[in-house]
């Protein structure tokens, strides 16, 4: 019953209530019975010890819950900014999100990179302003927000009556009724009367403007109001959900989540406005075969295809493959084919999850989510089917690690075991990578930011029990070609008594700041085989991992193949692999190399009164000021700056503001390094 299914994130900035909403959410569906608070450390979502001690997100939690005959898959995302892998891969395989805002900070910079992440994948959403009791709350406020940061069109469906210690309920717009929460029974039970005078000015204005709104969208709303007729409740929703949906305009609602007023009215609105898995446009997939895009249809009677969004370890199951599926049926014990990586595997079990507990089930259908137990090979971002149907969907596009630390066992007999640690977290997560130092035989890992490696290296040390000393965070820098090079590389051995030959001539050239690393073939040989031409490119992308001079990972370098020396008696994949990574090296290096540093976007949220001493610090490391951003209890700042002079800002931000700034920090863009390698390694 595709019709009954919704796949829905909830997204926002850090400390906008998103784990508050997600546990009332569950508690009035009936799948908990006592709500959890992030502040006692008890919030069901946030099951992981780490994300209890900090009050924060880390990983996107998955679970199954039921309103009005309909299932409902919650993803619960992170809002720190350190976590953008996780919100990037939820909202890839979901079809609509709840974006919860903060009544008083109205659109706070996360708010925007997840926006952003949701506009890029197209998702339709429903808006909840919450924190509605919080002193300086201001709903309307918070709505022109919206509007002008992202020219979304905002349709309110609801009006506080009052705001801060003056909230007392809402005024529903489409049915013309006030809604008063209990708070004796946490807000379980609420109240619906009549719209009484002391209101009726105010929502009748507003409900003017919405239904100005969604006339604009519907002729058969514009031709009601013309007629002066009744227009029925139930045509505004059916038009208010279509235009949802075409991503048209966004509903709004409002709450106070923490008091438990404003839930159920919101999950109402996921019901009724949020699309289903088959009212959302086809995936995209990429035919191996016909190597042309092809759409897919979500039917349960289709061909099996899914997704492997994320990948949790479980001590006892090993892998946890999380897995939407987008077309037909996968049962329990069936042979799949991993499209990307060639392979078959078997699925020994599939679960339902509930944050970090789960129910079995038989199979799995097109719309739905599930985990897969049993897949050795799956990684974030396979596409999981037949081999019939060879479909590979969209791959998911990951920011790159900016900041590295070493990490060294303290004794050599657990080297092996927090190599087999660091596996497993890579496998997990795409922006968490480690690598060896080939000069000083120092195990490396990158990631997002200070935060995230700290999350990690805890959970080494506490969750895999891995003994590890680590060193102090440095930044990973990049290296790219300034000029454009060919080079051709002959590879000539005798191994075993046998020779053994091949011959490879590449271009070597600088692409655009930001797209990447890119290898192609332009040579056609009908009597070479494939393999060959698969081992140069295994060449290549491995010699843009292991970078020009420094060792460090290349960033916008094209590759192109445009010769190769083949000969059926002596050529060999050993011979192919061999003779690329060598040309790759000879072309780069003539390339004229450069060094590149990364730059990031820091917004920093502080009162009034340090808005001076908060520039100045960013000014002091070598950060451009951008912009300044006036909101009725904050300023923001919007600057950039070099990550190599970060280090330690969070502190001194604190000492220069008496605690009361925030700041976060996303990556923008690779720069020249100026003046030598620094603090490199």
């Amino acid at each position: 019953m595709l019709d009954k299914m919704r796949n829905i994130g909830i997204m926002a900035h850090i400390d906008a209530g998103k784990t508050t909403t997600t546990e009332r959410i569950l508690f009035y569906t009936g799948k908990i019975h006592k709500i959890g608070e992030i502040d006692d450390g008890e919030a069901t979502m946030d099951w992981m010890a780490q994300e209890q001690e900090r009050g924060i997100t880390i990983q996107s939690a998955a679970t199954t819950a039921y309103w009005r005959d309909h299932q409902i898959n919650i993803i619960d995302t992170p809002g720190h900014v350190d976590f953008t892998a996780e919100v990037e891969r939820s909202l890839r395989v979901l079809d609509g999100a709840v974006a919860v805002l903060c009544a008083v900070g109205g659109v706070q910079p996360q708010t925007e990179t997840v926006w952003r992440q949701a506009d890029q994948y197209k998702v339709p959403r429903v808006c909840f302003i919450n924190k509605m009791d919080r002193v300086g709350a201001d709903y309307f406020g918070a709505m022109k927000d919206v509007t002008e940061k992202f020219g979304a069109a905002c349709v309110p469906l609801q009006v506080p009556m009052g705001e801060g210690a003056d909230f007392e309920g809402v005024i529903d717009l489409i049915e013309m009724t006030e809604i008063r929460w209990d708070l004796d029974t946490e807000g379980e039970k609420f109240a619906v009367a009549p719209l009484t005078d002391a209101w009726r000015a105010l929502a009748e204005e507003w409900r003017e403007k919405m239904l100005d709104a969604v006339s604009a969208k519907s002729d058969e709303i514009t031709d009601l109001i013309l007629d002066g007729a009744e227009i029925p409740p139930a045509l505004i929703k059916k038009e208010i959900r279509r235009a949802t949906i075409a991503r048209e305009f966004v509903p709004v609602l409002c709450g106070a989540s923490r008091r438990n007023q404003g839930i159920q009215p919101l999950i109402d609105a996921i019901v009724d406005y949020l699309p289903a898995p088959d009212e959302v446009p086809p995936a995209v997939g990429f035919h191996v075969k016909k190597e042309s895009e092809v759409d897919v249809p979500c039917k349960t009677d289709g061909v099996p295809l899914g997704l492997v969004f994320k990948i949790q370890y479980d001590r006892e199951a090993g892998a946890l493959c999380y897995v939407r599926m987008y077309s037909g049926k996968i049962k329990t014990g069936d042979q799949i084919f991993n499209v990307g990586k060639k392979k078959r595997e078997r699925v020994n079990r599939i679960l339902r999850m509930h944050s970090n507990k789960s129910d079995p089930m038989d199979s799995v259908e097109a719309g739905d989510i599930a985990v897969f137990i049993g897949l050795k090979l799956a990684q974030t971002g396979d596409t999981v089917g037949s081999e019939g149907m060879p479909i590979l969907l969209e791959k998911m596009h990951f920011p790159v690690p900016v900041i590295s630390v070493s990490i060294e066992p303290k004794t050599m007999s657990e080297r092996d075991k927090l190599k087999e640690t660091l596996e497993i977290l890579a496998r997990e997560d795409p922006t968490f990578t480690s690598r060896e130092d080939g000069e000083t035989g120092q195990l490396i890992i990158s990631g997002m930011g200070e935060l995230h490696l700290d999350v990690l290296v805890t959970r080494m040390i506490d969750d895999f029990k891995v003994a590890a000393r680590v060193g102090n965070p440095q930044v990973t820098y990049r290296e790219s070609v300034t000029a454009t090079v060919e080079r051709s590389e002959t590879f000539s051995k005798t191994l075993g008594g046998k020779d053994v030959t091949a011959g490879v001539t590449l271009r070597v050239e600088q692409l655009a700041r930001g797209s990447g690393n890119q290898y192609r073939s332009a040579v056609k040989k009908p009597g070479v085989p494939d393999e060959m031409f698969d081992a140069i490119a295994d060449a290549i992308n491995g010699a843009f991992a292991s970078g020009i001079q420094y060792g460090y990972p290349c960033a916008d370098v094209g590759v192109t193949l445009i010769g190769l020396d083949y000969s059926e008696l002596s050529s060999t994949t050993f011979a192919f692999t061999s003779a690329a990574a060598l040309c790759f090296d000879e072309a780069c290096r003539a390339a004229g190399p450069e060094l590149l540093e990364p730059v990031m976007n820091v917004d920093i949220l502080c009162p009034k009164d340090f808005v001076g001493d908060a520039m100045s610090q960013i000014t002091q490391r070598g950060g451009l000021i951008s912009s300044l951003e006036s909101k009725p209890s904050t300023e923001v700042v919007h600057a950039q700056a070099p990550m190599a002079k970060m280090f330690g800002f969070s502190t001194s931000l604190r000492s220069v503001t008496q605690g009361r700034a925030s700041f976060g920090m996303t990556f923008s863009h690779y720069e020249v390094k100026k003046g030598g390698l620094g603090n490199a390694y």
